[in-house]
């Protein structure tokens, strides 16, 4: 393993305002350790997006639960212990526990590294698997055999290898698409994972009104932990469920995504219920753990929660207009430029910028889902996406620039495209995205 950057210092001490040299990990003068972690932001407020105005959805939604409400015990903050890896090994540059100046915990890394060399088997390329489809229904050929997506040539047979190079193919979860009316996901493997610990849940429904809701759920299943790909389908599943239920019933869309999460939460620590036979395999492995993100849109309020680092964005239909992302990740980068002693650049260049502050676990510290809603003022589109797809696209600009235009026609083709462009930047991680329309439209509309 290479060995660790040192991180950027600020230019002065936040505690006693003493200039500093670039590479100091302390003050001289007071001590302060410049790489504690600071408590996360708290979440957002109702917010306008662009003029005031916005037609109301015609629904009596109770309000939602406050933040303070005594049914949610107060939570951890990631100050209140040191920080490790998921091996229980302290983060570099951390100072021992109950030492001064010791950085914030509740920290792990969300991926053990990566090997140098791709695996030999690659997961199919969603936009070749899309191509292959459309060719096979417009010759007719609905039941072909399926083509090796190794070769591109030999059939597959019932044992699921290749009949002309013998490669095994993918399994079922290593590529997998979704659409549910006007809203779209697609998960892929990427180019260098062993199998796809990604999850996701969309669904259309209405409010008891009977005006439109639309729904996305995306999970990212901890590769330090155990069964991180049962992780995030729980989850995913969990929480997909839970708004289905929910919406039809009244739930104002904030509180209804605040409970998903909670469900998930619950569904994920179930997993940790396992035979005393099965740990002694892996004592040493933390509890099944994932990152969760969602979205509803309904005809007037676009709402987002999360907890981890997989973000939504927002993409205006006018790509004249600003777009924006509307989340906040719980990681030790972002937590680093929330405190000021580093530039986002710097923080998501450093290999510490995913270690992660927040996910859902048994092993996790008090749950605190965030939860935003938004009102924009024009139509648009929600990507809701893990890091697979972010850090080739990290940016609410760079975002809109990959976001097909006729989205809103087309969205299982437009979440093919994004997911295309994660692998096309190298696909070092599992790669998921969901796109919502705003606002959501009648039910029955889907893509052209």
């Amino acid at each position: 393993m290479s060995q660790m950057p040192q991180q950027a210092a600020p230019a002065k001490c936040p505690s006693c305002a003493e200039p500093l040299e670039s590479g100091d990990l302390f003050c001289g003068a007071c001590g302060y350790d410049l790489s504690a972690v600071p408590a996360a932001p708290p979440d957002h407020p109702t917010l306008t997006m662009g003029a005031s105005g916005v037609g109301p959805s015609g629904v009596n939604w109770p309000p939602p639960e406050p933040e303070s409400s005594s049914t949610h015990a107060d939570p951890h903050l990631p100050t209140d212990l040191p920080g490790t890896d998921s091996g229980g090994t302290p983060l570099p540059g951390s100072a021992p526990h109950g030492s001064p100046g010791s950085p914030a915990a509740g920290v792990r890394f969300d991926r053990p590294p990566e090997p140098d060399e791709d695996y030999p088997l690659q997961a199919p390329d969603p936009r070749v698997a899309a191509s292959a489809a459309e060719n096979a229904e417009s010759t007719g050929a609905a039941g072909a055999a399926k083509v090796c997506v190794a070769c591109r040539a030999g059939r597959v047979d019932d044992d699921g290898y290749c009949e002309n190079c013998g490669h095994a193919q993918p399994r079922e979860r290593d590529h997998m698409e979704q659409e549910s009316g006007p809203v779209a996901a697609v998960s892929d493997r990427g180019l260098r994972h062993h199998r796809n610990e990604d999850a996701f849940a969309v669904g259309c429904t209405a409010l008891p009104d009977g005006t439109p809701a639309v729904l996305a759920v995306v999970c990212d299943g901890v590769s330090s932990a155990t069964r991180p790909d049962e992780a995030s389908m729980a989850a995913s599943r969990a929480a997909g469920e839970c708004l289905l239920a929910a919406l039809p019933q009244g739930t104002h869309p904030q509180a209804a995504l605040h409970e998903a999460i909670v469900a998930a939460s619950h569904a994920v620590n179930a997993l940790a219920d396992e035979p005393t036979s099965a740990r002694e395999h892996t004592p040493h492995q933390n509890a099944p753990a994932c990152t969760i993100v969602g979205s509803v849109v309904t005809a007037g309020l676009l709402v987002v929660g999360w907890v981890g680092d997989s973000r939504a964005y927002w993409v205006p239909a006018d790509r004249s207009s600003p777009p924006a992302r509307l989340t906040e990740d719980d990681s030790w980068a972002a937590q680093m430029v929330a405190a000021g002693l580093m530039s986002e650049a710097q923080a998501y260049a450093d290999e510490r910028a995913h270690a992660i502050t927040g996910w859902l676990g048994a092993d996790a510290y008090e749950l605190e889902p965030h939860t935003a809603s938004f009102k924009p003022d024009r139509p648009g589109v929600v990507v809701v996406c893990t890091d697979g797809l972010w850090n080739y696209a990290e940016t609410a600009e760079e975002m809109s620039e990959i976001v097909p235009a006729d989205v809103a026609l087309r969205p299982l083709h437009a979440a093919r495209v994004l997911v295309g462009h994660a692998l096309d930047g190298g696909g070092h991680d599992n790669v998921t995205v969901a796109l919502l329309p705003f606002p959501a439209p009648p039910q029955g509309a889907g893509s052209a």
